[in-house]
């Protein structure tokens, strides 16, 4: 596989391939490279492609879904733009072969690193962006992403723990384990406490019943593992 394909699968042809090259070049295999003049990693065009995909899903959304509330379109938006999304599709691109990686990262398997794909897809978005303009890298993403509008609904956004159990399966993560802690109150109105545990990690729900508990436990470990890829 050569970059070639890789623009032909984007769909995007790049007027100025060095963006193409940035675009896949991680900060360790910067740092061992530190005499260049000025930055070479990815990280400032991962900046900005962030912002751009949010932009681009933002508006397919609100265009496909005209009689949706804010909040349901929220929904939908955080799953499409999770790590567990962007890193499959960036698995799909086969990006991880194009990588520059440090010693480091590459003897640690950073080609399939979750958070490292996801983060390079958003690069090379940025580097789309950079390269062409906006309607340019929208249209790479309404390609890329055709599947997943097709699938995207609020009811299955809502769904935390199937998109816990995505987010840790994308990182190579055992399903997360759920147990009910304590009950609490009369029969009639119970209110449940649930802890949800992964590798590395745990965190609590509580809900009025254990369905809602266990969501609840899921939505506060995706947020813990959000916290996690920005450290």
């Amino acid at each position: 596989m050569t970059r070639g394909q890789l623009e032909d699968d984007l769909g995007h042809k790049f007027a100025n391939p060095r963006l193409l090259a940035r675009a896949l070049t991680h900060r360790s295999w910067a740092h061992e490279h530190a005499g260049a003049a000025r930055p070479i990693d990815n990280e400032r065009l991962e900046f900005i492609g962030d912002s751009v995909l949010g932009l681009a899903i933002a508006e397919y959304l609100f265009h496909e879904n005209p009689k949706m509330d804010e909040g349901r379109l929220t929904l939908m938006k955080h799953r499409l733009v999770s790590t567990a999304t962007l890193a499959s599709l960036s698995e799909r691109l086969g990006v991880g072969k194009f990588l520059k990686l440090g010693r480091g990262e590459e003897k640690t398997g950073g080609r399939t690193k979750p958070a490292i794909l996801a983060d390079t897809f958003e690069a090379v978005l940025g580097a789309v962006f950079m390269d062409a303009g906006y309607e340019a890298v929208s249209g790479v993403i309404r390609k890329l992403f055709a599947e997943e509008f097709a699938k995207a609904t609020p009811e299955s956004s809502l769904d935390y723990k199937t998109l816990l159990q995505e987010t840790l399966q994308a990182r190579k993560l055992a399903a997360p384990q759920y147990e009910l802690t304590r009950t609490e109150g009369m029969p009639h109105e119970r209110t449940f406490h649930v802890r949800a545990t992964w590798e590395n990690g745990e965190s609590a729900g509580v809900g009025s019943s254990r369905k809602s508990a266990e969501m609840m436990a899921a939505c506060e470990a995706l947020k813990m593992l959000e916290l996690s890829d920005d450290e």
